[in-house]
Formats: structure tokens, C-alpha cells, sequence
């Protein structure tokens, strides 16, 4: 079915769906995956950039994990 919206209503279609869905108690609810699809439809997610995330090595762990391992350690 194909709806004949007008942009200024998509846009505030868009914008109600955002607004829903964001404030949602529960956003894994069936209910908001059915609006995010919606949402989905009316504005398509933005394309992932191809950029690579930095790799994670054993000496990038934050400090505070660090701290908590040498607490355990010294039991």
C-alpha cells in the first residue's frame, strides 16, 4: 500500500515516530521495532561509513578496570 503524504507530513510522521520512540519505556517491545520499521520507511537509515574502528588491545583497558583487577589480585 502506498501512502500520498506531502513532505511537511512525512516530516512530522518522522518526527512523532522519533520522539515515541526514543521516549519508549522499552524499546526492544514489539511495538517500537514496529515503529522503528515504519520510520525505516519513511526515512531509510543513513549509510555506514566504511571507516574501521580502532582495534582494542590488552593495553587499551580503561584505568578503572585495571585498578579492579589489581584489587582482585590482591584478594
Amino acid at each position: 500500500m502506498q501512502l500520498d503524504l506531502t513532505d511537511e507530513v512525512k516530516l512530522a510522521l518522522a518526527a512523532a515516530l522519533k520522539r515515541t520512540i526514543t521516549q519508549d519505556r522499552y524499546p526492544l517491545s514489539l511495538r517500537i521495532q514496529t515503529l522503528q520499521a515504519i520510520l525505516d520507511k519513511l526515512e531509510p537509515p543513513a549509510a555506514v561509513t566504511g571507516e574501521p574502528r580502532p582495534s582494542s588491545k590488552p593495553g587499551d583497558r580503561p584505568r578503572a578496570a585495571l585498578a579492579a583487577m589489581k584489587r582482585r589480585r590482591r584478594g
